[in-house]
């Protein structure tokens, strides 16, 4: 991690303050206490391994690093996943409570150690002979979408399962550059994209040309220049971070929706973390799932989805909350997007 890194990521913390009487404190001083278990802990945070590869990379003996990960284990910050008669171990960060978390955060970030430096190098070899001695299947059941294989992407799942999509006519808020469109336009009658930024619309206008359904403009998502009942699918991927009166945009993507149209509605949760996010210009700090569902119900609007779909790996873990709701009327039975997100799940499934 490199010093500018480091202190971004101290700075999230720094404001925070725990407070234990010494029996606490010392009893989660005590799992950081040993070089060992930070050694298998700063490998076990990057990568799954068995104990045989710890000891290859560590060059320490199989039974001792089985007594580390044991008493790491029972602390809760190892768990492990076995795959035929092999077991995997993994230090997942999200296991700590705050004080191990500020703990551990102070020693990944203040250590600078040639075994460290040694470990994380012999990481490559370890796990090229682990390739060769399994197949990729193998080697990354159980936790396959974090791994790459050739012709496995997001994107190669997405467009291969698009086609299943049934949209009419959308409306995409805040659609940046034209990402999303690209995908889901070929699948709609009609594709209207809308962003704040003169530059970005310039952007969004000539990636999507060649589509001669899509229309990119500029526009407030806070006073759409729509007429009511305009569309069949609105979509507001992260809009919401960059609006200053976020229930104001919901109502406005209400009242452009026809009877029996969908609400597509995606954003960061709430979160505390201003400086990680101040140089993407958002104006919010997300919004809890509470929030959410209070601005789409003021909105005259039904929900039928509301969950958590991610969370990122690395800190600050931000997490991303998925809203799907209809405009009551007719129609309004189970949408092409949401019989899409069930065939698309099928599909992921065959993949696979």
């Amino acid at each position: 991690m490199t010093g500018t890194a480091a202190r971004t990521k101290i700075s999230l913390y720094r404001d925070r303050k725990i407070f234990m009487d010494l029996e606490d404190w010392s009893s989660r001083l005590k799992v950081f206490a040993d070089a060992t278990r930070v050694r298998l802990l700063a490998l076990l945070e990057q990568e799954e391994l068995t104990v045989a590869e710890l000891s290859a990379i560590t060059r320490l003996a199989q039974p001792r690093v089985s007594t580390h990960l044991a008493k790491l284990k029972e602390a809760g910050l190892v768990r492990d996943r076995r795959a035929g008669v092999s077991a995997y171990y993994r230090f997942d960060e999200t296991l700590l409570d705050p004080a191990q978390r500020a703990l551990w955060l102070a020693l990944s970030t203040g250590s600078d150690d040639p075994l460290l430096r040694q470990d994380a190098e012999r990481v490559a070899a370890v796990l090229a002979n682990r390739a060769a001695d399994q197949n990729w299947a193998d080697s990354v059941a159980g936790d396959m979408e974090r791994h790459y294989s050739p012709g496995r992407t997001w994107e190669a799942l997405a467009r291969t399962a698009l086609p299943l999509l049934e949209t009419g006519d959308v409306l995409d808020i805040a659609s940046g550059d034209g990402v999303l469109a690209e995908l889901v336009a070929p699948h709609a009658r009609r594709y209207v994209c809308i962003d704040t930024s003169a530059r970005v619309v310039a952007a969004a206008s000539e990636r999507l040309r060649r589509l001669g359904n899509v229309e990119v403009r500029e526009g407030d998502m806070h006073a759409l220049p729509f007429a009511d009942a305009s569309f069949d699918l609105v979509v507001m991927m992260h809009a919401l971070t960059y609006a200053t009166k976020p229930a104001q945009a919901v109502c406005e993507s209400a009242r452009v929706l026809r009877p029996g149209g969908r609400l597509l509605l995606c954003s960061l949760a709430r979160h505390e973390h201003k400086a990680a996010v101040q140089a993407y210009g958002h104006v919010n700090l997300g919004f809890s799932a509470k929030e959410l569902r209070k601005f789409v119900g003021k909105a005259g609007l039904e929900v039928s989805s509301l969950e958590t779909v991610t969370r990122e790996k690395r800190p600050p873990h931000f997490e991303v909350i998925s809203l799907i709701a209809g405009k009551p009327g007719i129609g309004s039975g189970e949408s092409g997007i949401e019989k899409a997100t069930a065939k698309a799940k099928v599909a992921a499934g065959d993949v696979a």
